[in-house]
């Protein structure tokens, strides 16, 4: 324990070009680099951006009913093939996902028709 109590002591001494030049030699003793893992996890959340960018599935959410409640519900049973309870407990619960992960195509046609209802849909 001494023994490294006097190893920090000196290296407490060294500047900041020493300490660069020691780290650089014991990466060359040692086989390793400091900066491997920094350069991995800059790797892996730069992947991240392009996917997100290039999103394919749309969850369609019902935002709001507005005034048309009767409209949207007969629209949300003939988009969904639920029951009339089933229908109108979700269409209630809005915000709520009526259809998830559908093409963007799909999701554009559901928007307008419950929007034709007289609905609030977002697109996520």
């Amino acid at each position: 324990m001494a023994d490294l109590d006097k190893l920090v002591a000196e290296l407490s001494k060294l500047t900041v070009l020493e300490a660069a030049d020691l780290a650089k030699r014991l990466e060359e003793e040692w086989g390793v680099s400091a900066a491997a893992p920094v350069a991995v996890a800059a790797a892996a959340g730069g992947g991240d951006a392009p996917a997100a960018a290039e999103k394919d599935e749309f969850d369609v959410v019902l935002a709001a009913v507005g005034d048309k409640k009767i409209n949207v519900i007969k629209e949300v049973r003939a988009i969904t093939g639920l029951g009339l309870k089933e229908a109108k407990d979700l269409v209630e619960a809005a915000p709520k996902a009526v259809k998830e992960a559908v093409s963007k195509d799909e999701a554009e046609k559901v928007k307008k028709q419950l929007e034709e209802a007289g609905a609030t849909v977002e697109l996520k």
